[in-house]
Formats: C-alpha cells, sequence, structure tokens
C-alpha cells in the first residue's frame, strides 16, 4: 500500500492507493506543518483518523508534500516521525511546491507554479528540476497574498476601525471577535496560521466590496512583484496556481497578472487527484 500525502497547514489530503493505482482509502486529517507542531501533536492527527492507525503497517511507501518542509532540517524531524509511525514504510517528504508542480504541469515543461492557500509559495520548475529564489520565513513575516495574510488584514482593519460599518456588522455575524478569543486562538493554540486563514473565506465572500477589493488585488500584487519576478522569465513561462485563495479568486488573479504581461496557467484548489496519476506513472 502507498500512502499520498498533500498537506497544507489547514488540512492534509490523504489517498492509499495499491500498486496498480487502485483506491484503497481516501481521508484527511489536520494540517501536518513541522514549523508550527510538535511531534506528539503530528501522532495525535495521525492517530485520530482509524483508516491511518488501522493500516499504518501495511503501508510499503509514504509520499508525503507538505506546508513547511521547505528547509533538511524539518523535511528530516518530520521523516522521523513517519518512519517512527510507519514502521514498514519508505518514507520521501517532499515541500509542497513539488506536489503544486505534478499536478499542474505537463512532463518536460517549463513553468512558475504558485502556491496561495492557507501560506503561499512560489517556484520555477525547468522541465526537471525545481528552482526556489525565495526561501519562506513563514506566516508572520512572508506569505503574501496568503489566506493568513487576508485574515489578518481582515482583523487589523475591523480593530483600527478602518473596516467600513456595513462590513464590520456582518464579520461580527460571522466570527467570535472577542479580544480574548482571537489572542487564545494565536498565542495558546496551535497553528495560529490556519486560524487567521479562516477569516479568508469572509473576504472571498464579500470580494465585491470595495474595501475586500482592495486588500485582495494589494496582496496579489505583492506576490507578483516580490515572488513572481524574482524569475527573469516570469513572461515567458505560464504560471500554474494551486490553492483555495487563486482558486477562488481566479476572476481577480486573472486581472492582475495580465496587467503585468504574465500568463495565467492552470489554477486547481487541491492538487491531490493530480498526485495520484503522477505516482501512478511513475511508480
Amino acid at each position: 500500500m502507498k500512502l499520498i500525502v498533500d498537506s497544507g497547514s489547514t488540512k492534509a489530503d490523504w489517498i492509499a492507493i495499491d500498486d496498480n493505482g487502485k483506491v484503497l482509502f481516501t481521508t484527511q486529517t489536520l494540517g501536518l506543518n513541522p514549523e508550527v507542531l510538535q511531534k506528539d501533536e503530528i501522532i495525535t492527527r495521525l492517530s485520530d483518523r482509524f483508516d491511518i492507525l488501522q493500516n499504518k503497517n501495511s503501508v510499503s511507501d509514504l509520499f508525503f508534500y507538505g506546508a513547511g518542509c521547505g528547509t533538511d532540517r524539518m523535511k528530516n524531524f518530520l521523516a522521523e516521525v513517519f518512519e517512527e509511525y510507519f514502521a514498514n514504510a519508505n518514507v520521501l517528504v517532499h515541500e509542497d511546491t513539488y506536489a503544486a508542480v505534478y499536478a499542474t504541469t505537463p512532463k518536460d515543461q517549463a513553468a512558475i507554479v504558485a502556491i496561495l492557500g492557507t501560506g503561499s509559495n512560489c517556484s520555477f520548475f525547468d522541465g526537471k528540476q525545481l528552482h526556489q529564489k525565495v526561501q519562506s520565513l513563514g506566516y508572520i513575516a512572508m506569505d503574501d497574498c496568503s489566506g493568513n495574510q487576508f485574515g489578518r488584514q481582515l482583523i487589523r482593519g475591523y480593530y483600527f476601525n478602518k473596516m467600513p460599518k456595513d462590513l464590520a456588522t456582518e464579520f461580527e455575524k460571522s466570527y467570535d471577535l472577542d479580544a480574548d478569543v482571537i489572542k487564545k486562538n494565536l498565542y495558546k493554540e496551535p497553528n495560529p496560521n490556519a486560524y487567521l486563514a479562516t477569516f479568508a473565506k469572509f473576504l472571498i465572500q464579500h470580494k465585491d466590496h470595495p474595501f475586500c477589493q482592495q486588500i485582495i488585488i494589494s496582496g496579489m500584487e505583492d506576490f507578483v512583484e516580490n515572488y513572481i519576478k524574482q524569475y527573469d522569465n516570469y513572461q515567458a513561462v505560464p504560471v500554474h496556481f494551486i490553492g483555495s485563495i487563486a482558486f477562488y479568486l481566479q476572476d481577480e488573479l486573472h486581472n492582475v497578472l495580465s496587467e503585468h504581461g504574465i500568463k495565467i496557467g492552470n489554477v486547481l484548489r487541491r492538487p491531490i487527484d493530480g498526485l495520484i496519476q503522477y505516482h501512478i506513472l511513475n511508480k
């Protein structure tokens, strides 16, 4: 049995396949970002799913693609946790950008591949290898145009009394905005980046409101300038996108990128289905 996992900070999609590519089971756990989780919490999240717990000793190969796996230290840490938990498995841990590449980019073709979900990232794939010019420093310092950054801006807009009254009223109906609740989630609970990203749903639902439009367009402009334009050939190759922010804000993304002469390619909400095909073809 092979396990293929696509993990963001918010959630992780799991698919088990046999040697012929037949799907044995699918499940979902909370996200397994090693930048923000300790070993005990990762084990707890794995064991919370009966399919994973029941089959952990039957796994021969684990292919894990995850947010927070951009450095060797984090990849090695997570690989050690998985090797202990899935005792009979060969474990391969990649950063989530590889999942995005394999799911969106035709074989041997060059492209810029971006992730816009709970967090954000951007890499160049030359058809064989992945090249990254910006190493992520995580949700506090980076993650332009991500769900967690958009959530942070909404909260700040509300608390600094910058959010228009009509929008603020709707915001209050949608979330518990008590300061103690927010601070508890940001500073005492695991996955504060995923908590911030829950507010992005409100931004998408009200994306036509001028206040939300300004946040969205500004975030996309920052992503273009700080990430995509790092690559000199950004106008010569397509830019593929993975993630809920990109998927649900495709129209705005098309408009911003076209103003910079950038060709948008495939836009997928999640890469897991494409990963199945990749691993069947490359077994």
